[in-house]
C-alpha cells in the first residue's frame, strides 16, 4: 500500500473528527426545530463515520509501518554481511584494543 493512501486516510479521519462538533451543533439546532430523530441521527452518524475513519486509518498505518520495517530488516540482512557471513557493523574487540587510564 502506498504512503499516499495512508496519508489520505489519516487526513480523512482528521477531517471527520473535526466535523463532529459541527454535526453536534447542527443536530442541536435540528432538535430545537422539532426534528429530534434527525438531529440524533446526524450526531450519531458523524460519530460513527469518524470512528470508522480513525480505525481504518490506524489499521492501514500500522500495516504500512510493519511493511516498511520488514523491508528495512530484509534489506539490512541481505546487504550488510561480509564474505564470512558476519555483520560488518559489529566488531569484537581484543583486550589490547581498549584504552584504560587508571
Amino acid at each position: 500500500m502506498s504512503s499516499k493512501v495512508v496519508i489520505a486516510l489519516a487526513l480523512l479521519a482528521f477531517a471527520l473528527v473535526a466535523a463532529v462538533p459541527i454535526a453536534f451543533v447542527a443536530g442541536v439546532v435540528m432538535m430545537l426545530l422539532g426534528h429530534v430523530i434527525g438531529g440524533l441521527a446526524l450526531f450519531g452518524g458523524s460519530i460513527l463515520a469518524a470512528t470508522a475513519a480513525v480505525v481504518l486509518a490506524s489499521v492501514t498505518g500500522v500495516r504500512h509501518l510493519r511493511g516498511v520495517v520488514r523491508d528495512m530488516i530484509t534489506e539490512h540482512d541481505t546487504t550488510e554481511h561480509d564474505t564470512t557471513g558476519h555483520d560488518s557493523q559489529v566488531l569484537q574487540l581484543d583486550r589490547d584494543d581498549y584504552t584504560y587510564i587508571g
